[in-house]
């Protein structure tokens, strides 16, 4: 039963005119909501209901554990789907470093849950790479990691300082998270110092304008029910923050693809990107 309605969304979704896909997508309850226009991150947290981190994190958590245990194929904030949506240059970065580091790969994941990315990944990359997958997130995240999912391969961390004291990472993942943080700035210059090789931004929504867009995200109840910050991040301002140190190997379309943030009866256009950044030998 489950394959044939399966068969029939895909039926559906083949046939049906685009505008009428774009009104479902804008009526349906799941859809993620991007509003408002804030002069700072605290302004937009006092209009944000915040969330609850025990919620999330049990959600989350559920989600990983299936992937984990084979029942599901991929996870991403706390839903399952059927099948793996690769981010293949980040793929491609990670054998291209295994290759340069003879078999070894150490990966710094900041913000990376309880391992989506690595369990994302994992089955993609060669089973005799010697791998270390870092995640560096929140406190009750960690926990957890250490309690549930800690292996030989993934690894959990309270801060970037304290992976780098037993790790030397070859590259530094940003996966969906600069864009949730007030001190995003100061992390990337954190990663900038470090002896990284190469720095990933994956799953970031970018706007073509010369600072970054301050709103404040809706999620919906389908998911986890939440309202917070979130930052559209200027692309040209990033790229000045990395050139006087990296070059600008990669710059790509992410999952995610274009979005609009509703301000007032305007639509503010942003759309997710990745970059890979190689840091630049003097």
């Amino acid at each position: 039963m489950a394959g044939k309605l399966k068969a029939l969304k895909r039926l559906v979704k083949n046939w049906l005119p685009p505008v009428v896909l774009e009104l479902y997508r804008r009526l349906s309850m799941q859809r993620i909501r991007f509003a408002g226009h804030y002069s700072s991150w605290q302004a937009a947290a006092a209009e944000s209901t915040g969330y609850d981190v025990d919620t999330i994190l049990a959600r989350v958590s559920d989600a990983a554990e299936k992937v984990k245990s084979g029942e599901a194929l991929y996870e991403r904030d706390s839903v399952l789907f059927d099948k793996v949506e690769h981010t293949f240059p980040l793929l491609a970065l990670l054998m291209r470093t295994s290759l340069e580091k003879q078999g070894k790969l150490t990966v710094l994941d900041f913000g990376g849950s309880l391992g989506s990315s690595y369990f994302q990944c994992k089955n993609f990359l060669p089973d005799v790479l010697d791998l270390h997958w870092c995640v560096v997130e929140q406190e009750k995240f960690v926990a957890r990691g250490l309690e549930k999912f800690e292996s030989d391969e993934l690894h959990f961390f309270f801060s970037i300082e304290e992976c780098l004291a037993k790790y030397k990472p070859d590259v530094i993942l940003f996966a969906s998270v600069l864009q949730y943080l007030e001190n995003a700035d100061q992390i990337i210059d954190v990663a900038l110092a470090s002896d990284a090789e190469y720095i990933v931004i994956d799953r970031t929504p970018f706007i073509e304008l010369e600072d970054d867009w301050i709103c404040v995200q809706h999620v919906p109840a389908s998911i986890y029910e939440a309202s917070y910050p979130c930052a559209m991040l200027s692309g040209e301002r990033l790229k000045r923050h990395f050139e006087n140190q990296c070059d600008l190997l990669a710059d790509f379309g992410a999952l995610g693809g274009e979005g609009c943030i509703e301000h007032g009866f305007q639509k503010i256009p942003f759309e997710y990107k990745g970059m890979i950044w190689q840091k630049r030998h003097h």
